[in-house]
């Protein structure tokens, strides 16, 4: 009876051993290395797509002023090309031509608004609550340009003036909407192309590194600091609740790798 009961302490004990060993080679393990971290996050970013778009629109407002020019001067203004644009034409007005493209432009704009909205709020979903703020007012200001454009273009054709008068007027307005609003465009595509060649860590992805390898630095502000908004704060927890989701997800894909290798 003697004997075996330290047999089985022993078995017991070489149980309680191995298990222990076992747990802690889980927790202790090179599981969530934070270089590995980074590195994975950095393999799963998503670039906008919007710089193209961007370009596309830019070229296409090129072109429809280029043409708007050509059609008031030669078959409004009428210097010489009154039977071409009669056949090309036919009944319509040239004025009408240019204000029915302007609407299509328009158009255009407002669904590039409507595409860089639904992808910066994704990003922003992912974690990229900076760039978000910084693009905040970048990404509706070439809807606000145009919109002012078609307000002015409206205005011209109200007015009581001559037709010669009017369409000068008119390719005035174009000309200075495209100086304005192209710079606003060509900008937002640097800004996001330089966003998608940097392909950041998540906000707070990059603080928790800053954080860890700067002494002298301060907390990462997740929560409420004196002077910070409501609005600020709530943004930076669902940040951070974000970020903790992906970190969860790597790390479980990493304790799935360790099973399947032992």
């Amino acid at each position: 009876m003697d004997s075996k009961g330290p047999s089985l302490y022993a078995a017991g004990t070489s149980v309680d051993v191995t298990r222990s060993i076992d747990e802690d080679s889980l927790v202790d393990g090179p599981l969530i290395s934070a270089d590995a971290l980074h590195s994975a996050i950095r393999r799963e970013f998503q670039t906008l797509p919007t710089p193209c778009h961007a370009s596309l629109l830019s070229l296409l407002h090129i072109v429809y002023v280029v043409l708007s020019v050509c059609l008031g001067v030669l078959c409004v203004l009428k210097f010489g090309q009154e039977e071409v644009c009669m056949n090309i034409l036919g009944n319509v007005r040239g004025e009408s031509v240019i204000v029915f493209g302007k609407v299509g432009l328009w158009a255009l704009v407002f669904l590039f608004t409507k595409c860089v909205q639904h992808h910066h709020s994704r990003a922003r979903s992912r974690g990229y609550l900076r760039f978000y703020r910084q693009t905040q007012g970048l990404k509706t200001l070439p809807l606000s340009v145009y919109s002012t454009g078609n307000v002015l273009l409206l205005i011209v054709l109200a007015a009581p003036l001559a037709r010669k008068v009017q369409v000068i007027m008119l390719l005035s307005v174009l000309g200075l909407e495209l100086l304005v609003g192209l710079p606003c465009l060509i900008y937002y595509t640097v800004q996001v192309t330089r966003f998608n060649r940097e392909r950041a860590a998540p906000d707070v992805s990059q603080e928790e590194h800053s954080h860890n390898y700067s002494i002298t630095s301060l907390p990462t502000e997740t929560g409420f600091r004196e002077g910070s908004s409501l609005e600020e704060v709530v943004e930076k927890q669902a940040d951070l609740i974000e970020y903790l989701k992906q970190h969860n997800t790597l790390l479980s894909k990493r304790l799935l790798n360790l099973t399947a290798q032992h």
